[in-house]
């Protein structure tokens, strides 16, 4: 086969625009693709959906839509906060931006023991990592776990004579950090505050314990997020935090709500540029 001969094309997207406007964020949104990420457990295949974006000198008319793709395909070890760290400043560099983010969301398996009868499943978590520079030197992460449990009303136990109503819930915890927390590590604190965890496979004695454990431990959404909310603060890596949960009420047809936000002397997550 012939290979053509490179011909020079127009650069239009490094054109000089006249409009003196600077853009806050510009990139892609929705790329899937498989990776291999590692909070500190251990390397686990997953597929992410990335959103990337720089931020535009007024100057500058477009950037180099292709190059984002170009810098995750290029990603061949293990994502771990340290080189996710990297993945946002060589997209930086690749771009020539001064500021940028990338958000990135995958689902994570944790292989989970039932309480009982001590058989092995595996539970799925959405996990969400975000690395962004305001600027050269301001770099920040976040890391969000979502974690779904089992929630008893304490006041329907409380007025009943048998019974209480219970539920799923999801709970959500985005956090930032000042050393390394795993995965596992932040989803156990939301589980370890809820009436009950979640399994992927019990059996019948399993189902005994989990229902009397619920029972035994009652959780409203207010105490959810109250307790959740001080294990964060007392843990020196937790740099500050947002808790929320949602109760999906099994006695009504609307949910029951609840969030907690504690970022001292850090900007809102939803504040990071780029």
């Amino acid at each position: 086969m012939t290979v053509p001969e490179p011909i020079q094309l127009p650069d239009i997207q490094s054109a000089v625009d006249t409009r003196k406007l600077p853009i806050e964020a510009v990139g892609i949104k929705g790329l899937r693709l498989p990776l291999v990420v590692d909070s500190g457990t251990g390397p686990q295949a997953t597929v992410a959906e990335a959103t990337m974006t720089v931020a535009l000198a007024p100057t500058v008319k477009g950037t180099h839509m292709s190059r984002f793709v170009e810098i995750l395909e290029a990603q061949a070890s293990p994502l771990t906060p340290a080189s996710f760290r990297t993945l946002v400043a060589d997209m930086l560099d690749r771009l020539g931006a001064t500021g940028g983010r990338i958000d990135l969301r995958f689902p994570y398996f944790v292989k989970k023991r039932a309480p009982v009868s001590g058989v092995v499943s595996k539970m799925d978590y959405d996990v969400r990592w975000r690395g962004a520079f305001n600027g050269r030197d301001s770099y920040t992460f976040r890391m969000r776990v979502q974690v779904p449990v089992t929630s008893l009303c304490p006041c329907s136990r409380e007025i009943s004579v048998y019974g209480a109503h219970n539920q799923r819930s999801h709970i959500g915890i985005e956090a930032g950090f000042t050393a390394e927390m795993t995965i596992e590590e932040l989803i156990s604190i939301a589980e370890q505050a809820a009436s009950c965890e979640l399994y992927g496979l019990l059996k019948r004695p399993d189902e005994k314990f989990v229902t009397e454990r619920a029972y035994d431990n009652p959780k409203f959404v207010e105490d959810l997020v109250r307790d959740i909310a001080l294990v964060l603060k007392a843990d020196a890596r937790v740099r500050g935090f947002t808790v929320e949960a949602e109760n999906f009420e099994s006695i009504h047809n609307h949910s029951a709500i609840g969030r907690i936000s504690y970022w001292p002397n850090a900007r809102s997550p939803d504040a990071d540029a780029g």
